[in-house]
Order: structure tokens, then C-alpha cells, then sequence
């Protein structure tokens, strides 16, 4: 049966947020809010977590998974990122966008799409999510929470709490935080590539 806390979506509580990271540290799998939609996020580094984090998704192999920051100079432990990369991030975070750039050797090999060997980044601009990773010290490792034959994500934590009550460690209300998934923009090239519009402007791409 999964934890269900309250968290102030402006001024999160510290003493919750540093009993969700403890649940992350050792090996579970919450929901948490973003800007866009609530997400099911683990460690980086905890393969167990992340293979149940398939499991609810029935993702493959193919599926690139998304670290979410707490800000642009974690990114560049985690991802390459040139001049034109760094100038576009810079003007579009926090915000509703992931990134795909080719990642360093900090992410561990499993999260990376097998061939081209890219990582999703993003900063959303939402207090929970960037307590979570402040508090964590490091990104975390996410995908958007949308269930299998949905085309939407899941909104209301309370449903979702129903749905994942036996799958998952935590469920963080944050209260409505949207229902559109991120845009995906490919920067991996040197010119920027829109793969998903989605909640953030791409006509600026």
C-alpha cells in the first residue's frame, strides 16, 4: 500500500519532502507533480525501481527516460551540451520542455536509448519537483505518468493514488499541476528538432 502525502504546491513542507527522498534513496517509486502533469520518478541509479517503473508503463527497451534537474549546472553533469544547446536551455527553463541531448558517462547505461545513446533533460517549473532533486542532490530519474492505452496522463492525485495504490511507494499530492506531457525538442543536432508538441511553445524552435 503506497504513502500519501500533502505537499503545499508553493511552499512545500521540508519534512515531507525529506521523507519522499528517503522513500527514493531507498529504492521506491513515487509520483510527484511538475509543471505539466504528475510523473513517476526513482533513484537514478536503482535498476529495480526503474524496472518497475516499466512494468506500470509496458515500456521497452526504445523508450527514453527523462532526468529531471534542479537546474543548468546539473545538466551538464549528466548531458553534453555545446554553446547553441546551452543557450537554448538557458532561455527555455524551467519550463514545459524536455531536451534530448547524447548523455555523459554519469548516466548509467540502462536509462539510455540503446543506439544513440541520448538521456532526456528537463527543469520544470514547479516547487515540489525542484524541492524533490534539491533535497536529493541529484536529478530524478522520471517518465511522464501516462498508463497503458491512455493518450493522457492521470491529473487527480486521488485516482491515482486508486489506480497505483499496490504499484508504487509514495503518491505526492500537489494538487492540480496540469495534464499536457512535456514538449520533447531534440538537440542532439545542430539544428533543434520538435519530436512531441506538447505543453511548451515550439513555434520558438
Amino acid at each position: 500500500m503506497s504513502q500519501f502525502f500533502q505537499i503545499h504546491p508553493d511552499n512545500p513542507q521540508k519534512r515531507l519532502i525529506n521523507q519522499a527522498v528517503d522513500i527514493i534513496n531507498k529504492g521506491g517509486v513515487v509520483v510527484y507533480p511538475t509543471d505539466c502533469a504528475y510523473a513517476l520518478g526513482c533513484h537514478l541509479g536503482d535498476k529495480s525501481a526503474l524496472e518497475k517503473i516499466k512494468r506500470i508503463r509496458q515500456l521497452d527497451d526504445k523508450h527514453n527516460f527523462t532526468l529531471v534537474c534542479r537546474d543548468l549546472s546539473e545538466i551538464s553533469t549528466y548531458a553534453k551540451v555545446d554553446n547553441g544547446a546551452y543557450r537554448l536551455l538557458k532561455a527555455h527553463t524551467p519550463g514545459a520542455y524536455t531536451f534530448i541531448l547524447k548523455a555523459t558517462s554519469e548516466v548509467p547505461r540502462r536509462l539510455l536509448h540503446p543506439k544513440r545513446r541520448t538521456i532526456g533533460i528537463r527543469i520544470p517549473e514547479n516547487e515540489i519537483a525542484l524541492a524533490l532533486t534539491e533535497s536529493l542532490g541529484e536529478p530524478i530519474m522520471s517518465t511522464s505518468l501516462i498508463m497503458p492505452g491512455d493518450e493522457m496522463p492521470l491529473m487527480d492525485p486521488y485516482d491515482i493514488r486508486e489506480v497505483l495504490q499496490h504499484h508504487v511507494d509514495l503518491v505526492i499530492d500537489g494538487g492540480y499541476c496540469g495534464m499536457e506531457a512535456t514538449s520533447v525538442i531534440n538537440l542532439v543536432d545542430e539544428v533543434p528538432e520538435v519530436i512531441r508538441q506538447g505543453a511548451g511553445d515550439v513555434s520558438v524552435f
